[in-house]
């Protein structure tokens, strides 16, 4: 059983495959790998706030991330007031509407960035912009089932002007909600459907970035490729979502597999498998130990 509580940063994917972002009270990272057959136990205090992340500094280089010094509670979604105010990742979503940015922000935008639309398990398609070095593993993080890039920009600045014009021009969401990611899961349409479903809102956006002036972009086509990671989920239909909140009390989950930050788990003794969204846990604080999920009495669904 660990010592002291570790602060929960969420999922995110490597080269090597899922972890999750642990870090002990000096901010020291713990990351939990999530590969199949990983055992995941731990419990959280009913009723405790979220706590704060910290925040980013923004560099030509990429993103630093820096700890809260007091792993506070979180006041505006997942930071506390101090770290908030030293955000800078936070500007970038509004950096092509005008307004001064820090130097090292400039630089970070100044780098090329892609336009892709993706697809989710259950049909609903985003417009999304991803750096090019990251433009893979965002997808992969997304949890996206069918995805294509449709343009490159020269900066960030001009990616999220095309991002604007391609979701108001063909009504396209800019975000999708992580719950409603992992339900989708539980009855996804068949992937030859996605695919199409995807394909279609692709060539319509490359379709309208054609009408727009071309400086400082190209329209591409090109296919994401969906991780072999992902097939432990999407060939196991008719999960059921994991019937109790992960932002309390005592849980025993056993990782059958991942697709982006749901996780395809079950629980001792028993062999049903259940989609838990892993996003619920950002921001808690863990106590990891030999601990077991007590689940309700459940019905069968009836078919």
């Amino acid at each position: 059983m660990s010592d002291f509580p570790y602060l929960c940063a969420g999922t995110a994917w490597d080269n090597d495959g899922a972890v999750l972002r642990l870090y002990a009270p000096d901010g020291a990272p713990y990351p939990l790998r999530l590969g199949p057959g990983t055992e995941l136990r731990f419990r959280t205090q009913s009723g405790t706030p979220r706590y704060c992340l910290g925040y980013d500094q923004m560099l030509e280089a990429g993103r630093t991330s820096h700890p809260c010094p007091a792993q506070a509670p979180a006041e505006r979604g997942y930071q506390c007031g101090r770290c908030f105010a030293r955000d800078e990742s936070r500007l970038v979503h509004n950096s092509h509407r005008g307004g001064p940015l820090p130097a090292g922000l400039r630089d970070y935008l100044a780098r090329p960035q892609w336009l892709y639309i993706a697809t989710f398990a259950d049909g609903t398609t985003k417009v999304g912009t991803a750096a090019g070095q990251r433009r893979v593993l965002r997808l992969t993080e997304q949890g996206a089932v069918a995805a294509q890039y449709v343009a490159r920009a020269a900066d960030g600045l001009r990616v999220r002007v095309l991002e604007d014009a391609v979701s108001s021009g063909l009504g396209l969401t800019q975000a999708v909600r992580s719950g409603a990611k992992c339900a989708s899961l539980a009855s996804p349409l068949p992937l030859d459907s996605l695919a199409d479903i995807n394909a279609g809102h692709a060539d319509a956006a490359r379709a309208l970035l054609f009408t727009l002036d071309p400086a400082g972009f190209e329209v591409v086509k090109d296919t994401w490729s969906r991780p072999a990671a992902f097939d432990a989920v999407l060939g196991h239909r008719g999960a059921g979502i994991y019937p109790l909140p992960l932002t309390t009390g005592e849980h025993g989950l056993l990782i059958r597999g991942l697709l982006g930050s749901a996780a395809l788990v079950s629980t001792d003794g028993e062999e049903l498998r259940f989609l838990a969204d892993l996003t619920q846990l950002k921001g808690q604080r863990l106590e990891l130990g030999r601990f077991r999920t007590m689940l309700p009495a459940l019905q069968e669904p009836l078919f």
